[in-house]
């Protein structure tokens, strides 16, 4: 089920639709995300083939930050309909789900991201993904138990 929709699809248009599993984990006030050259994600990524969700959040943290996560809680799903600079139209379909990082266990192998702890302080304007920053909000509203 998706609790939030972003965008608005239109019709008659091909999307590019990616699947993908992310982490909140939250730490003093501080959120654990990545940062690119285009700007701050939340930890995760998209399915590989058979894969579920605390799988691809598993494999996605220890490949973006060398990182073990441990997963507690589902947060909720949201999609968004928008274009992409270099897919087209793009449709991501995202689960998100609360935990905290563990221990380090290898370096990072996507060299572009960089393993980084923001300030949850006007976090939707950080966010380079609205449907994450919907997501972040989302936690933060339910006043989670399940903050560090």
């Amino acid at each position: 089920m998706v609790d939030k929709t972003l965008g608005k699809r239109i019709d008659g248009v091909k999307y590019y639709d990616r699947k993908g599993a992310y982490l909140i984990a939250v730490e003093k006030n501080m959120l654990a995300v990545v940062q690119t050259p285009k700007g701050y994600f939340l930890l995760g990524g998209g399915f590989e083939e058979k894969e579920n969700h605390i799988e691809c959040i598993k494999r996605e943290c220890l490949e973006e930050t060398g990182y073990d996560v441990v997963i507690q809680d589902y947060i909720g799903c949201a999609e968004e309909y928008c274009l992409h600079n270099e897919l087209g139209y793009f449709h991501p379909l995202q689960f998100y789900y609360s935990g905290k990082i563990a221990s380090k266990i290898s370096e990072p192998i996507e060299n572009d991201h960089i393993f980084n702890w923001i300030s949850m302080e006007n976090i939707e304007e950080k966010m380079y993904i609205k449907a994450q920053a919907w997501a972040v909000r989302n936690y933060l509203d339910r006043g989670s138990s399940c903050r560090v």
